[in-house]
């Protein structure tokens, strides 16, 4: 069996996976690792185009979309291979790409996954919005990257080409120890899309297991192929997210204080979008917060599981203040002001 599988998910990707499964191809060394794209339920000639021109690529279709979570927790049902690694079809990978990250998950069974400097397709000489050179979140959730805070994306100068342990990799490319993906339960399919991957790290994290950011390792990531960052659902599925994130994976003495906070933050947001006139994003929070509130019984048992494990161990990679505050009154927008 080859040590890595390298899953792509398609949804009507026909012209990304014609411009970017080549460079996934050539870099990825045939005699230990395999190329498979799973297929979420395409209406589009992306399966025609993977049988007639990429040969080589093994396929595992669906027969409809399952989301991101939905798809990636069905294509690794069924890998068997060491490590998996969840790449978005809008990746530019480079040479090399693999060998540094595969090695070190070899040598250091601490380590649960790690992400590569992941750059603008378009602007190469900056980070890329996604992942940058890696996760954190901050105390109420908000999630931000070594080399991007919010909208403040850095240009690489090589500040960050040091290896780090990050609290979360991004899911547009992710090396992950397939056997743990699954003993965790995957993504949450509840999610659909959006800060899934957030919240899989994050209760590895608690475990103990470490993700790691190599410099190293480079792709180019074309980034928001999906939705827009203005987009009301996308809001909505990141206010969601983010909220039943803090619910499962929060310990008991932080998640009240946290969620009384997130109410005013939240409606802050809100009103942000109300004086920029866009009222489907004001209607997008109030939704999500609802929504929130109405399945927080139906996440009752997954947060138990979480929370009765070992007693939690801590977690330097979370920012112990507010991102909001050193980003707008502090005006720290680059990773290198934080102070952990």
């Amino acid at each position: 069996m080859k040590k890595v599988a390298v899953v792509i998910l398609n949804w009507n990707g026909q012209e990304l996976l014609r411009q970017f499964l080549p460079s996934v191809i050539a870099h990825t060394p045939g005699e230990w690792g395999d190329i498979i794209v799973a297929d979420n339920g395409s209406t589009d000639q992306s399966l025609t185009l993977l049988r007639e021109e990429f040969p080589s690529v093994q396929l595992i279709p669906f027969d409809k979309n399952y989301g991101f979570a939905g798809g990636y927790n069905r294509a690794i049902e069924q890998i068997e291979h060491p490590f998996t690694v969840l790449l978005n079809s809008d990746v530019e990978v480079t040479p090399h790409w693999l060998e540094e990250p595969v090695r070190i998950l070899e040598e250091d069974h601490t380590v649960a996954g790690i992400q590569p400097k992941i750059k603008s397709y378009r602007q190469k000489e900056k980070f890329e919005y996604a992942g940058a050179c890696g996760g954190y979140i901050d105390k109420y959730g908000y999630p931000f990257c070594r080399g991007r805070i919010f909208t403040e994306v850095e240009t690489d100068h090589g500040q960050y080409d040091t290896p780090t342990s990050i609290l979360w990799a991004t899911g547009a490319c992710m090396l992950i120890r397939t056997q743990l993906y699954k003993k965790a339960g995957g993504l949450d399919e509840y999610f659909f899309a959006h800060q899934e991957e957030i919240d899989l790290c994050w209760r590895l994290r608690i475990q103990g297991y470490r993700f790691l950011c190599l410099p190293t390792s480079v792709v180019y990531h074309v980034g928001g192929a999906s939705l827009s960052k203005e987009n009301p659902r996308k809001t909505f599925l990141n206010f969601r997210n983010n909220l039943l994130m803090l619910y499962k994976n929060l310990p008991g003495k932080e998640l009240e204080k946290t969620l009384r906070i997130r109410f005013w933050l939240d409606y802050l947001a809100a009103c942000k979008f109300l004086l920029s006139g866009e009222f489907k994003n004001v209607s997008a929070v109030y939704h999500a917060r609802k929504e929130f509130y109405q399945q927080i019984n139906n996440f009752k048992e997954k947060r138990q599981k979480i929370q009765s494990g070992p007693p939690a161990v801590s977690i330097p990679e979370i920012l112990p203040s507010s991102i909001l505050w050193n980003f707008y009154a502090k005006g720290r927008k680059k990773f290198s002001n934080l102070k952990f």
